[in-house]
């Protein structure tokens, strides 16, 4: 019965956009509607030549000829779809670099008109004809090259429009229309793809650009959906969503080869976006960088001097664990263009932690402090981050240094942000490490490193041992002073427990798995004399089972991870931990069940 009931609802959801009849998500096109057709029609630009001009707009954009590919798009933005969905994207992107009200402003007035425009092109149906698809599938073969692409943009705007509206305003309402928008910008993928499957495409000159807009779409949700927790993904089953890794890879994949689609090149950003920045940051797996190194070669003839690309060539070399190599590849790219200085913050944010790596205190001070003063994403983070570098350098610290980390550490929580009316986990983590700064006698045990283990940069230094042994040469050092110290006080265990939580950590990634235990299951021992830092018993028991994983201790990996996952709650960054610990129980229960049809046959 249930069942039924989710299937009407998705149903009847479906046949009122058919029918245009409105969705409360389609509210935002209110204020354009009363543009008429003839309006749209009269000297628009053909579907052929507006898509060529899109081409064109996308290899001025990623030659950093931004100015030129906006300009392409702006003039056509009232009446072509392509146009229209261009020019979003670089407003879009504008809002998102630079988190200006102004921006964000910009970008909203934008995707309402592109949302307005893809609307006058999508196909029309009366209620007789939406009420006919309860007994007959709809015959896309009626639909108009024009119209079939104007479904393709809607989608892609509506999307747009979903992530810009968790920008707009912090407010609940907001954080729940946001959802709405994703969830119809799903539906309207789907419907994409049942046109690409559907219809019949002899003689079209288009459907490759088509076919690579549905690849990227769908692949991307697949992919995305396949990462989150399962608590989450069965709450978004029942929505309608649904995520398969293998399949979004294979679709993202397929758009990737398809060198004469429009949308090729996003779906090669999307591949370099999730092996070399998603998987690192929410998994304990590797990405395929061989896949990424010919991607990369490939892009780079193309565009020898695009910001993206040299920056993904950065991160390849970066997760290769070859820092020399990668600061190379940063550096080019801060330096390749100065129109929209925001892209400088992407490099700066990796070059801070390249050189974190490298212990060097100084150079990611410097990078740390370019943050601070000049990106608006998160001041919270930049201005902690800053303060736990300087840390490292204890002794060494100069007076106006010392005082400078003061005045950090009590900005720390000024800037914290509110999204729908929740704070975000790092950032509430920052302004419980900057109390406890001050409530430790203003000191912290390896503040940096610590932010190492939690952005999964143990992973990049397992890859160099010269890396590895000297952070675990600085943790030891800090082991060392800490036994020195009273053992009376109040978060002597809290300490304790973080410098077995890191050591046992870099041992395993440095492939000592009998001292790493030694280690991890101190620190779980010390449960109970924690007062702060209850996320380190969690954490330690994941990186247990990761020890078993590396063994071949299945069963027992699997146990520690149910373990985490559920006789703990309430830690910092706890939601950060649930992604890794869905990717590994995902792989293991999968290996599980391929090892046990094997020895069935």
């Amino acid at each position: 019965m249930l069942n039924d009931k989710v299937e009407f609802y998705n149903f009847t959801n479906k046949q009122m956009k058919n029918s245009h009849i409105q969705h409360p998500e389609d509210k935002d096109v209110d204020d354009f509607q009363d543009a008429s057709d003839s309006d749209i029609g009269s000297g628009a630009i053909d579907l052929s030549s507006a898509v060529e001009e899109a081409k064109q707009a996308i290899h001025y954009f990623f030659n950093n000829q931004f100015k030129e590919a906006r300009d392409l798009m702006k003039p056509w933005a009232d009446t072509s779809m392509y146009h229209s969905l261009g020019n979003c994207v670089f407003t879009f992107l504008q809002a998102m670099l630079t988190f200006e009200q102004q921006h964000i402003m910009e970008a909203s007035d934008a995707l309402k008109k592109c949302l307005t425009v893809c609307n006058k092109y999508r196909k029309k149906n009366t209620i007789g004809e939406s009420l006919g698809k309860i007994v007959k599938k709809p015959n896309y073969d009626q639909y108009t090259e024009e119209e079939v692409h104007a479904e393709l943009c809607y989608a892609e705007s509506l999307l747009l429009k979903a992530l810009l509206t968790f920008m707009e305003d912090e407010t609940l309402s907001s954080f729940i229309r946001g959802g709405i928008k994703i969830r119809s910008c799903f539906n309207s993928y789907k419907d994409c793809h049942s046109i690409l499957k559907h219809r019949n495409w002899e003689n079209s000159t288009t459907k490759v650009h088509f076919e690579s807009g549905v690849r990227m779409g769908i692949g991307t949700f697949n992919l995305m959906i396949s990462l989150l927790p399962s608590r989450v993904i069965k709450l978004l089953e029942f929505m309608g969503f649904s995520g398969n890794k293998q399949v979004g890879l294979e679709d993202l994949e397929y758009g990737c080869n398809m060198k004469d689609g429009l949308r090729q090149v996003l779906c090669v950003m999307t591949l370099l976006s999730y092996h070399l920045i998603v998987l690192y940051v929410l998994s304990h797996q590797e990405g395929d960088l061989e896949a990424c190194e010919n991607i990369l070669k490939t892009q780079l003839q193309l565009y020898p001097n695009g910001v993206w690309f040299l920056f993904f060539k950065g991160r390849l070399e970066f997760m290769k664990g070859n820092l020399d190599e990668c600061l190379k590849w940063y550096t080019k790219s801060w330096k390749s263009q100065i129109i929209w200085p925001q892209f400088h913050h992407m490099c700066f944010w990796e070059l801070l932690w390249v050189n974190c790596l490298r212990l060097n205190w100084s150079e990611a001070s410097i990078f740390a402090s370019y943050l601070v003063e000049d990106s608006k994403w998160s001041r919270t983070i930049y201005s902690y981050q800053k303060a736990a570098i300087l840390c490292m350098k204890q002794e060494e610290l100069s007076v106006s240094e010392r005082a400078t980390v003061e005045r950090l550490m009590r900005d720390v929580p000024k800037y914290k942000q509110r999204i729908a009316g929740k704070s975000l986990p790092m950032e509430k983590f920052a302004v419980k490490k900057s109390e406890r700064f001050f409530n430790q006698n203003r000191n912290l045990t390896l503040p940096i490193i610590e932010l190492m283990f939690l952005w999964n940069m143990f992973k990049i230094a397992k890859k160099n041992f010269n890396i590895s042994n000297k952070i675990l040469r600085l943790i030891e050092q800090s082991s060392e002073k800490l036994e020195n110290e009273s053992t009376t006080s109040k978060y002597y265990a809290d300490n304790k427990a973080l410098i077995l939580l890191l050591k046992g950590a870099c041992l395993r990634n440095m492939n000592s798995p009998l001292q790493a235990l030694e280690c991890l299951e101190t620190a779980i021992s010390l449960q109970k004399q924690i007062q702060d830092d209850h996320y380190i018993v969690p954490y330690a028991i994941v990186e247990l089972a990761f020890v078993s994983m590396t063994e071949g201790q299945t069963e027992k990996a699997i146990l520690a991870l149910e373990d985490a996952k559920k006789n703990y709650t309430g830690y910092s960054l706890e939601s950060r931990l649930h992604f890794r610990i869905h990717t590994a129980l995902t792989e293991l229960k999968g290996n599980k069940t391929q090892t046990n049809k094997q020895c069935e046959q």
